[in-house]
């Protein structure tokens, strides 16, 4: 009579190990290149005495980096087009207001032209962005 010993069968247990190894590789990878791939415009604000304003919808943003390159909220955009796209945006929306952002490096012509060219497209509210003067912020807080 022959006798079956356990190593003669298959095992069928799946071996969860390189798999959780795997998951916890790529869950480290996609930790630490998350941040990495939030983009945007690098804008050096210059600094006002303003309030800053409290708003729950998603803004249009128009931005003029240290490169005299002009952004709607984050694609670039060519200066000479500038008009005919924020006209174009604007047609698909209700309200029609603007925020814009300039770096304090980029000279007050071209700032200048820029505005002139976001108030052409038909933008009834034109916000300039700052960041709060630091000076004011102290004086405030000692009150």
């Amino acid at each position: 009579m022959a006798m079956e010993t356990n190593s003669d069968r298959l095992m069928s247990d799946i071996n969860v190990t390189p798999f959780v190894d795997v998951m916890l590789v790529l869950l480290i990878i996609f930790m630490v290149t998350a941040p990495m791939m939030m983009q945007g415009v690098d804008v050096a604000l210059p600094e006002a005495t303003a309030k800053p304003l409290d708003s729950q919808k998603e803004n249009l943003v128009i931005t003029v980096d240290k490169d005299h390159q002009v952004h709607i909220n984050d694609f670039a955009v060519e200066p000479d087009y500038l008009r005919e796209k924020l006209a174009g945006i604007l047609a698909n929306r209700s309200d029609r207001e603007v925020y814009f952002k300039a770096d304090k490096e980029v000279p007050y012509g071209i700032v200048a032209k820029v505005m002139a060219e976001i108030k052409a497209a038909g933008v009834e509210k034109l916000g300039m962005v700052t960041i709060p003067d630091e000076k004011d912020a102290r004086r405030e807080t000692k009150k």
